[in-house]
């Protein structure tokens, strides 16, 4: 009779993380939608670089006598309420806008896969526990929880980060909750069991680096969700605060000219429309490479 250790189900070992993370990089250098999505993404990236070196005007640079000029030569985007000129201010907010969501989520996802990966693994009263604070959390409108947060605390660029990461934790949490309930049933987790491997060796040898294709996808929706809701906070006055340039603040004070210059806000509004479509089509792109890995 044969013993489990010669069964090819239960001999199975999980796969290098390195190699599905080629494969997948592979796949998604030939999805187009992906392509699409990294290119506007890049940039960005780019501006966020160097926008602060390229842009013609300093962020508080005022020219008189030219408040909520249109577009022209001198002022490629306009101006704003003081004279700043508005291209200017967003080459330089360009930064804070990539780098503040994408900490954010990156805080979200550390919280939540913890919280998740030990709740789904341990179960029984742990996971009961976990997931009602959890569902404690997910009950209150995010936008109202970032606000309390900040409120708390007070608005800075670090806070955002965190009233942000907070927010996501709890979905975060659930979805790789979610993950491990299925996988700790796997085949090469019996077998990592079976050879007497720790709980902390199945948790992040075995277990995570099969859920690391979901995450990541989940992830980048949620930068691009990360980005929207700090142009939300900025537009409410709860963002940067001054004299950084933010783009929902830029959003906020330009309304108020939409009749005199309609393309004040239009500019900013469409920066962060786009930065959160680059995300979303990368998603997309990756989640369509993790199903056909």
């Amino acid at each position: 009779m044969e013993t489990p250790l010669d069964q090819p189900r239960l001999a199975v070992s999980s796969p290098s993380p390195a190699a599905r993370f080629l494969r997948i990089l592979r796949l998604l250098t030939k999805n187009p939608i992906a392509l699409v999505g990294a290119l506007i993404l890049a940039m960005w990236i780019v501006l966020a670089i160097f926008g602060p070196a390229i842009a013609p005007y300093g962020i508080n640079e005022i020219t008189a006598g030219a408040v909520w000029k249109p577009p022209s030569a001198e002022h490629l985007m306009g101006t704003d309420q003081l004279g700043r000129d508005i291209f200017s201010r967003l080459l330089v907010g360009t930064r804070q806008m990539v780098i503040l969501p994408t900490l954010s989520v990156a805080l979200a996802i550390l919280l939540g896969t913890t919280i998740g990966l030990l709740s789904g693994y341990r179960g029984g009263w742990v996971d009961e526990i976990v997931m009602r604070v959890m569902d404690v959390m997910m009950a209150f409108p995010v936008l109202m929880l970032y606000l309390m947060i900040i409120v708390a605390i007070g608005a800075s660029a670090m806070n955002v980060v965190l009233a942000l990461g907070i927010g996501a934790t709890p979905a975060v949490s659930r979805l790789v909750r979610g993950l491990v309930l299925d996988l700790r049933n796997r085949e090469f987790v019996a077998a990592a069991r079976m050879r007497g491997e720790s709980t902390a060796y199945i948790l992040f040898q075995e277990i995570l680096p099969n859920a690391l294709g979901p995450i990541l996808v989940d992830g980048l929706v949620r930068v691009g969700y990360a980005c929207f809701s700090m142009g939300a906070l900025g537009f409410l006055g709860l963002g940067v605060p001054p004299p950084n340039p933010d783009w929902g603040q830029m959003v906020s004070q330009a309304r108020n000219a939409l009749i005199i210059t309609p393309t004040a806000p239009l500019f900013p509004a469409l920066a962060i429309a786009s930065l959160v479509v680059s995300f979303n089509l990368l998603a997309d792109g990756l989640s369509e490479a993790v199903k056909a890995d």
